[in-house]
């Protein structure tokens, strides 16, 4: 780890709590927390602040993740709950959800910016009063013919999305890595180009 970087993070995903939602497209965010934790070998045990959370370390630094508990569009105040009590700055948090413009396994990660009419990205930015807030996107690919987006979010992942989708996770994974270790501007360099 840089020896600049803060010594404590917070990584919130955005999905929706119940098994029913659990595969759903909406849920990614919550998949890539999943699989941060089990590398880490960490289980989300505790409540808190309206949240699932669990904690350990990463790349030398301690980490907190955070799945609310709340529905997807009512989470803002609990990830900025998450962040008062862990007293972690905005620039040491990672939002992990989905985005319907990215195409399936592809990442985006920005340090700042609007919600992009994600109503999950945009409960955050309304709950800690800013929108200097890294965010990681997922793609999840847009809803085929005429299907309304909100029905399309909701449905699980199909068969063939399972290889990207998972491709996807682990490259968001390995991106929430880089953060730690080098910063923001360093992990959007890296893995913001499209892989191969």
């Amino acid at each position: 780890m840089n020896p600049d970087s803060p010594s404590v993070f917070l990584f919130v995903g955005l999905g929706n709590p119940g098994r029913r939602y659990r595969l759903n497209r909406h849920n990614i965010g919550f998949m890539v927390l999943d699989a941060l934790a089990k590398e880490i070998g960490v289980s989300f045990t505790r409540h808190q602040a309206q949240a699932l959370i669990t904690d350990g370390r990463l790349e030398g630094a301690r980490l907190a993740l955070a799945k609310p508990q709340t529905f997807m569009n009512l989470a803002g105040p609990s990830a900025a709950g998450m962040a008062r009590f862990y007293r972690i700055p905005s620039s040491s948090i990672v939002v992990v959800f989905d985005d319907l413009d990215l195409d399936p396994g592809m990442i985006r990660l920005r340090s700042s910016g609007g919600s992009g009419g994600h109503r999950g990205m945009e409960s955050v930015i309304a709950a800690m009063g800013e929108d200097s807030i890294p965010r990681l996107r997922l793609g999840i690919g847009r809803p085929p013919g005429r299907m309304d987006p909100a029905d399309y979010v909701l449905e699980d992942f199909g068969e063939q999305e399972l290889e990207p989708i998972q491709a996807g996770i682990d490259r968001a994974v390995a991106c929430l890595h880089e953060f730690v270790r080098n910063g923001v501007e360093h992990a959007m360099t890296k893995f913001n180009p499209a892989p191969g």
